[in-house]
């Protein structure tokens, strides 16, 4: 597997209304570069361009994130494989993490959920079929104040972040696979009914260190993403920022097929000592900068 380096800054920026870009403007250029919220998008113009397995480990960034698991500026190990499907980066991904974890602890093989068996297990509702209503009454339940104008991913997660990721891993790595296709990103979907998203996050002692995918190679369903995408985000009174053109022109002209996966490598410097978040295995977090 190849190492590769990415821009830390770029022209165009991640449209995925969870994730929020730090621009910077720089002499001379008439529009603002963004900085690197994760390395995949270069990554896969890499890939199209016939690189092979890659990976990278480097900062990237992202505006609001502070918390016991969250820092603007952190530290991603992300790879691609060829070849591979979901499932499959799922059994390496879980051969690392105990290979890596295996000095300072013990870790059994991981567990595997759907979406909708954690959800209906640890949230107690059928994120399929239940009504927005059952939802809300469903957060409410466990304590969670849920706006009546938020729309259906909002409030699936809202569950997922606080009621059912916090209960997994607990005695043993867990990945969550098969979500919604509304909550694809950069996911191929799976057919079937309903379909799903070829998607897959990895907990660890209630924290989430993992999201991979099955990717998506087909240019003009990205484009509608993240047109989509920019929609939401119009409708909530966020920043819009440019797509990424240079990526769709590489998706367009042919990526293999392949998996990739980023894994947070702060997160999983805590999950190994079992520290009680990243401020303990970071030198500089953002009040130390």
């Amino acid at each position: 597997m190849l190492e590769v380096d990415t821009p830390t800054l770029s022209s165009g920026a991640v449209t995925d209304p969870q994730i929020e870009s730090l621009s910077a403007r720089i002499r001379g250029l008439s529009s603002p570069l963004y900085l690197s919220t994760s390395p995949e998008f270069p990554m896969k113009r890499l890939l199209a361009a016939g690189s092979g397995d890659i990976y990278h480990i480097g900062k990237v960034f992202r505006d609001g994130e502070r918390g016991r698991w969250h820092n603007p500026e952190f530290t991603l190990i992300e790879w691609y494989r060829i070849g591979f499907d979901d499932a499959a980066l799922m059994t390496e991904v879980d051969s690392l993490l105990n290979v890596l974890l295996a000095p300072q602890r013990t870790v059994q093989a991981a567990e595997r959920l759907t979406y909708r068996e954690a959800l209906q297990r640890h949230a107690g509702v059928e994120p399929f079929l239940d009504s927005d209503t059952e939802l809300r009454h469903a957060a409410e339940r466990n304590g969670i104040a849920c706006d009546a104008d938020l729309d259906r991913d909002a409030r699936l997660d809202l569950l997922m972040g606080m009621v059912v990721g916090p209960r997994l891993g607990l005695d043993r790595p867990c990945f969550v696979c098969d979500y919604p296709a509304s909550q694809a990103s950069l996911a191929r979907l799976k057919p079937g009914s309903p379909a799903v998203a070829a998607r897959f996050e990895l907990y660890l002692d209630g924290v989430e260190l993992a999201n991979g995918f099955h990717e998506l190679s087909n240019a003009d369903e990205q484009r509608a993403r993240f047109e989509q995408d920019l929609r939401l985000r119009r409708r909530r009174a966020q920043a819009e920022p440019p797509m990424d053109e240079r990526l769709l022109a590489a998706l367009r002209h042919g990526m293999p097929d392949c998996a990739g996966v980023a894994l947070g490598f702060d997160r999983l410097v805590a999950a190994a000592l079992r520290t009680a978040g990243i401020a303990e295995t970071m030198p500089f977090t953002i009040d130390r900068a």
